[in-house]
């Protein structure tokens, strides 16, 4: 597989400055970082070697050994933990589209290539938020080449526009495959590998994709503190340069909170032939949000993300990390009522109601991003079913709550009028055994 080469006009700074100090240029190594990995190629890869002196531990010889679960999507056990207990994503991601060009169904060869490649990369990098966590998924357009469908096991269909208010383009690639690490280091040379640019990383012999397939998209992202303030000079946010120095997200609170998340056993798929796999939503999202900054203020900015009680009760400090592991749902009133008697609806309040068993129905993976030169999110979620995500959604949308109060179909519903969805996806992400370029029935061939 050939790459693709990309302008890269990156300056290094001293070595001898600290982690996140501005060199010459104004430039911090976390926006310098970010900006690589945005841009790709070898030349960004060559200035994060030069930026970035950690060393990345390496994975096992056997990745096929102990250490490697049958769920792809195991991550939680190898993220960082903030200080209340949450698992904390990895700072850099990097997604690529791809297209497998024959028609009909994949070779044997093809997919013990595309193993082969996976492999040396655990080989080269260890499983963990400081050295490399991957995923590979397939669309629905993937399983459109094979005799059999897809399992009675397995809800992933075409994606969709999920409000009325939307018209997104709807993605279609057969695989997505995601890459995500602390280091923009390890995304790029992990992403050049794939693309067969090098035979080597982190000391360790690696493998390319199989010929047949090809990126037909790439698309990158971060998220942690410092990262978004550092890269806020895009289209969607003001010019003031208001996010905070300590947001991990855009919008200036954080996520992922525990309590609003739903645990891996629950995303998982029970039975079937792709069990224990998952399924993956992504949505490619646009940002708006001079609104947000300049002429909402603290208490509107907190009760759109949160509650109306959170934003009169002060509960929210800075980004909320004094919220623990839990936004304090319980505290506020329902949604219908805060709509009544305040006029506004928190995003987090209308979440809190799509519960099963006290629990949520998706795991949030998602991302900020400066694709495209705007500032964005790519919302990457996992379900046991896409029907939980689309419930989620629905929920989102407060279509309800918007039809029986002055509260808007977007105006102080949440925080949907500064999000503007461009892209949607559906994915199967099969268990690490099914991984490489998988059948539609397993087994029954």
């Amino acid at each position: 597989m050939t790459g693709t080469d990309f302008p890269v006009r990156l300056v290094l700074g001293p070595m001898t400055a600290p982690p996140d100090a501005a060199d010459a240029r104004g430039v911090s190594r976390r926006a310098f970082l970010k900006s690589a990995v945005a841009i790709g190629g070898s030349a960004a890869l060559a200035a994060c070697l030069d930026r970035e002196s950690v060393d990345v531990p390496r994975g096992p010889e056997a990745p096929g050994a102990a250490g490697y679960p049958a769920r792809q999507h195991a991550w939680n056990d190898v993220l960082a933990r903030d200080d209340a207990g949450n698992a904390v994503q990895p700072r850099h991601h990097v997604l690529l589209l791809l297209d497998y060009g024959p028609d009909g169904e994949p070779t044997d060869a093809d997919r013990t290539e595309m193993e082969e490649a996976f492999r040396s990369l655990e080989r080269a990098y260890e499983r963990s938020h400081e050295g490399l966590l991957l995923t590979a998924s397939y669309a629905p357009a993937y399983f459109e080449r094979f005799g059999d469908s897809l399992p009675s096991s397995v809800d992933v269909p075409d994606p969709e526009a999920l409000a009325p208010f939307e018209d997104p383009d709807l993605d279609t690639p057969d695989a997505l495959v995601h890459l995500a690490s602390d280091h923009a280091k390890v995304v790029l040379g992990a992403e050049e590998a794939l693309r067969g640019e090098t035979d080597e990383r982190n000391g360790v012999s690696v493998r390319a994709l199989p010929d047949a397939l090809s990126v037909s998209e790439r698309r990158t992202g971060f998220v942690g503190a410092g990262l978004p303030a550092d890269n806020q000079d895009v289209i969607g946010v003001p010019d003031s340069e208001p996010v905070p120095e300590d947001s991990p997200l855009y919008m200036g609170f954080k996520s992922g909170f525990e309590g609003n998340q739903a645990s891996e056993d629950r995303v998982t798929i029970g039975e079937g032939p792709f069990a224990p796999g998952t399924t993956v939503h992504l949505s490619k999202i646009r940002l708006n949000l001079t609104q947000w900054y300049e002429q909402d203020d603290r208490y509107q900015r907190e009760a759109k993300m949160f509650c109306p009680h959170h934003a009169k009760n002060d509960t929210v400090e800075g980004v909320g990390e004094n919220l623990g592991t839990d936004t304090g749902m319980d505290d506020c009133e329902a949604p219908e009522e805060s709509a009544r008697n305040d006029g506004v609806v928190g995003h987090s309040q209308k979440m809190a109601a799509v519960r099963e068993d006290d629990g949520p129905l998706i795991l949030r993976r998602d991302f900020d991003s400066t694709d495209d030169g705007e500032a964005g999110l790519h919302f990457l979620s996992l379900q046991s079913s896409v029907s939980a995500f689309v419930e989620t959604r629905e929920a989102m949308n407060g279509s309800d709550i918007s039809e029986d109060s002055a509260v808007g179909q977007r105006t102080n519903n949440g925080i949907l009028q500064y999000m503007n969805v461009k892209r949607r996806g559906n994915y199967l992400m099969p268990p690490r055994s099914l991984r490489a370029l998988p059948p539609a029935a397993p087994g029954e061939n």
